[in-house]
């Protein structure tokens, strides 16, 4: 009789279930990640009580501090007393809380550390309130009055809360007015006035500047400048408006301090809003955070560009890297000899899977910018030179870059779909009359779609977190304008362009201001693997698709 538990070990089912086990911890290990992710980076959105702090100083006087209680860790005591702190023997911890005080341009920094112990009084005033500005980030403080002209309007209760609404939209509206005409309008001037000095520049250089050219040139140059002088004088009316006004607060230690209207983004008092408030405010900072700018060296703000950057890069990635892996694996599976060569070509294409992200950005930087980019320069554009056009980082070389370092994924995807094809069906097609490169084209390439589109979406989920090679041939941590904008040819392939990832990574290690920084780290991680998570949803639709359209012809 066989010993059933032999049986058992024999037949393998033991590794069956381990390799279970260990794919299940490695799915829970993920979800936390994501969960820890979320929670530390979506928490950030959500308005905190304002603290007033009566805090003991070393020296046994008093200060006061008004701010969002951030973090909170234990201490050892040990340490304390080693830097001179008078701290019971018998205590071991020691907690101390992390209070956000903003007013940076008061007084230095935003964060302070209080220790638990000299902490002396505690209270939550209702007209505290917070004011997120586009410079020096958060002011914390109480409104006293509202400035029009430099004379304090005397105004209290209802009348001050009103009065400081109108004026805060009407600052807002102001902003976004003058923001419209420097970006957009002057930008487009700029952009033309720059595209006719390298049009002179381009006609010196070929010997055709004759006087015609010239007088040419100057009338389209004089339309633009009077166009310029009509934007320049609209701008300086609103920023003249936008000057009028000013909020007038008073600080925990008692100083006063005027605001000008036109540096708020909004205010708010925590401590006396509702649950809803709390909830329309928590949406309104998201949307804000995916729709917006960043500000403040990214501490602040949202990070649109960095969306728009990624999704882009991946888009233009996708389209340059399928016809090239997808022509390559056809070549190895439907035309070449199947010999020596083509078996070292297949080991070159999977040990390239392998090879370091970095190892690409050097080459991407060598061979797509300097050379490649260098000679189109010289070719092309050489009356732009010294300036560089395509001989910089830019959103073309980013993307030939990933398209190479995700190339043997599509190969190997690809070719494993067109190896599943059955040999029968390319057999039945060539005796119905049909050419190779019909039955090819016709039959083949569209069973083997799922197979591609596989490559495509694995292709996608690592070249979007790819951060290394971008950060050589066209990432920056600021991209004034838009790869995609209203100036000709629109989609502008030379410009440098902003990441995700790498903005991560410039939020996390080189801000100026870490403990700012880092709740922002967690959103745009998170972000980051929304935005991933989404592309490969999308492209694992249109695969299911079209498995679904042929399997009816591959059971066939």
């Amino acid at each position: 009789m066989v010993n059933p538990m032999r049986q058992w070990w024999r037949q393998g089912e033991p590794w069956i279930w381990l390799n279970a086990a260990a794919v299940a911890v490695c799915v829970l290990m993920i979800l936390g990640l994501l969960m820890l992710i979320s929670a530390r980076g979506m928490s950030h959105f959500w308005p905190r009580p304002v603290l007033q702090v009566e805090y003991q100083q070393r020296d046994g006087g008093t200060v006061r501090f008004l701010g969002e209680v951030t973090d909170r860790e234990q201490v050892p005591a040990q340490i304390l007393r080693d830097n001179g702190e008078a701290v019971p023997e018998d205590v071991l911890q020691v907690e101390r809380l992390l209070l956000k005080t903003g007013n940076r341009k008061l007084t230095g920094k935003d964060f302070n550390w209080l220790l638990e112990p000299r902490i002396m009084a505690v209270d939550m005033p209702a007209d505290a309130m917070v004011v997120e500005r586009h410079e020096w980030g958060n002011f914390y403080g109480f409104l006293l009055d509202i400035l029009q002209d430099g004379q304090r309007q005397h105004l209290q209760g209802e009348a001050l809360t009103e009065a400081l609404k109108a004026k805060v939209e009407l600052a807002q509206t102001l902003y976004e007015q003058i923001k419209h005409i420097e970006k957009v309008e002057i930008g487009g001037i700029n952009y033309e006035m720059e595209r006719l000095r390298l049009k002179k520049r381009r006609h010196e250089l070929d010997g055709t500047l004759t006087s015609e050219v010239l007088q040419q040139l100057a009338e389209e140059k004089k339309v633009l400048d009077a166009r310029y002088a009509e934007l320049e004088k609209a701008r300086n009316v609103l920023l003249e408006k936008s000057n009028h006004d000013a909020l007038l607060f008073r600080t925990a230690d008692g100083r006063e301090v005027t605001l000008p209207t036109k540096v708020v983004v909004r205010y708010y008092q925590p401590n006396t809003m509702g649950f809803g408030q709390k909830v329309r405010h928590y949406f309104v900072k998201l949307w804000e955070f995916v729709s917006d700018e960043p500000r403040e060296a990214n501490t602040e703000g949202g990070i649109f560009p960095a969306i728009f950057g990624t999704v882009i890069m991946v888009i233009i990635m996708s389209i340059i890297v399928t016809p090239f892996g997808v022509v390559a694996a056809v070549y190895l599976r439907e035309y070449a000899h199947q010999g020596l060569l083509v078996r070292i070509i297949r080991i070159a294409v999977n040990n390239l899977a392998g090879v370091p992200s970095i190892v690409y950005g050097v080459f991407g930087l060598g061979f797509f910018v300097y050379a490649i980019g260098g000679t189109i320069d010289q070719l092309f554009f050489p009356e732009a030179l010294p300036a560089p056009t395509f001989g910089t980082g830019g959103l073309l070389w980013a993307s030939l870059t990933l398209a190479l370092l995700t190339l043997p994924v599509v190969i190997v995807s690809t070719e494993e779909g067109l190896s599943r094809i059955p040999k029968a069906i390319r057999e039945g097609s060539l005796a119905l009359g049909a050419t190779k490169a019909e039955t090819l084209w016709r039959t083949v390439l569209p069973m083997a779609s799922p197979a591609m589109m596989t490559g495509m979406i694995l292709a996608v989920a690592r070249a979007a977190g790819e951060v290394a090679p971008l950060m050589l041939v066209g990432v920056v941590k600021l991209a004034p304008t838009l790869p995609l904008d209203g100036n000709a040819p629109f989609l502008h392939l030379d410009r440098k362009f902003m990441h995700l990832g790498f903005h991560i990574y410039d939020v996390g290690f080189q801000s100026p201001n870490v403990e700012a920084a880092r709740p922002l780290v967690y959103a745009t991680a998170f972000l980051l693997v929304v935005v991933i998570v989404a592309l490969n949803l999308l492209a694992i639709y249109i695969r299911n698709r079209l498995r679904e359209r042929y399997r009816s012809l591959e059971q066939h």
